[in-house]
């Protein structure tokens, strides 16, 4: 009797080693992060989860627009997102975001000071910068003969069904203002309506509006100009060397992405601890490496290729930045926009 009683303790604290196990197992955090299509080297997930043991489910977005719909309906529980400037600020404004406690962020010491303290989060509490770069004009050197150095060149009848652009109101809007004179953050009626109507007059002669899948059609040649992001651009032009890039004399878009926690969240330290993993050198570097766009991370920059940091594509002078403007959130103006954009998508 008394052997027995020793195996059904033994069987009893076997029983509780594994229950314990288990329960420990299920109350594993898994973090919810959302990022831009084609945005991070899926190897530094994998990585971040080997080495904390915190399961990560990934999600994309096409435009800031969309994420922000996502995030505001409340459907679903992120703890970390990567939006641009203007949406930051728009989140901040309607108290969407918590502030990050950057003691818990060690890496931050990383990021250049150049990328600190920007407009959308002036006091850096609700965000941690990711890439940074421009919008522009790829154009295909076989294809191309004129000067790329004006926006007017997307409504030269000359490259009819030759053109792509962004399927972005934002970034499309934008870049027509910067054609016409205006500001990219106009909120002047008139102004706007001057861009719907040079919208309206260039639709003939796009061949389509798109999004990640400019990537491919440039790169084979099936179109000759197309409005891209600067790390698309870079990417690009490593696959296809007939390929440049160009910024327009009257300005454009200089853009920010940051990481951020939404109230959303369920899990702010491990989201905390992601966002400080991000910005781990080696972590840094492979990401930018990877995807082509611009870090603002200093360590990383040091071990990139010196012909990168030599290509204004990705790394662009002080001059060819010097009429380009940040987006910033139009506020109660925004119906102005979507009613543009609206208006010239179904023209």
């Amino acid at each position: 009797m008394k052997k027995f009683c020793y195996v059904i303790i033994a069987v009893l604290l076997i029983i509780g080693v594994f229950m314990t196990a288990g329960c420990g197992k299920s109350d594993q955090a898994t973090l919810n992060v959302y990022n831009w299509g084609d945005y991070i080297d899926d190897s530094v997930l994998a990585e971040f989860e080997q080495e904390t043991g915190i399961k990560v489910n990934y999600d994309t977005f096409t435009t800031n627009e969309d994420m922000f719909i996502k995030v505001k309906s409340g459907g679903s529980n992120y703890d970390v997102a990567i939006p641009s400037d203007y949406m930051i600020e728009k989140m901040i404004k309607e108290d969407m975001l918590e502030k990050i406690d950057l003691n818990n962020i060690p890496n931050y010491k990383y990021i250049d000071p150049a990328f600190r303290k920007l407009s959308y989060d002036p006091n850096e509490e609700y965000s941690v910068p990711y890439m940074w770069g421009t919008v522009g004009i790829l154009y295909n050197k076989t294809m191309v003969n004129d000067p790329v150095d004006s926006w007017r060149i997307l409504w030269d009848e000359k490259y009819e069904k030759q053109i792509l652009m962004l399927d972005s109101q934002r970034d499309s809007i934008g870049v027509t203002l910067k054609m016409l004179g205006y500001s990219l953050n106009s909120r002047d009626t008139q102004e706007l309506e001057a861009a719907k109507e040079a919208l309206i007059e260039q639709k003939p002669l796009v061949l389509a509006y798109v999004g990640d899948d400019v990537k491919d059609k440039m790169i084979q040649g099936e179109a000759a100009l197309a409005v891209v992001w600067s790390g698309d651009a870079v990417f690009m032009k490593w696959e296809n060397p007939d390929l440049e890039y160009a910024i327009p004399n009257e300005g454009s878009n200089l853009w920010f992405d940051a990481m951020v926690i939404p109230k959303t969240s369920t899990h702010k330290k491990e989201a905390e601890q992601f966002i400080n993993f991000m910005c781990d050198p080696e972590i840094a570097f492979k990401n930018t490496d990877y995807i082509g766009y611009s870090t603002p991370h200093t360590e990383a920059k040091k071990q990139l290729d010196p012909e990168l940091l030599q290509d204004k594509t990705a790394y662009p002078s002080e001059e060819d930045l010097k009429d380009c403007e940040i987006f910033y959130d139009p506020g109660e103006f925004l119906k102005e926009y979507d009613r543009v954009w609206t208006e010239v998508i179904a023209y």
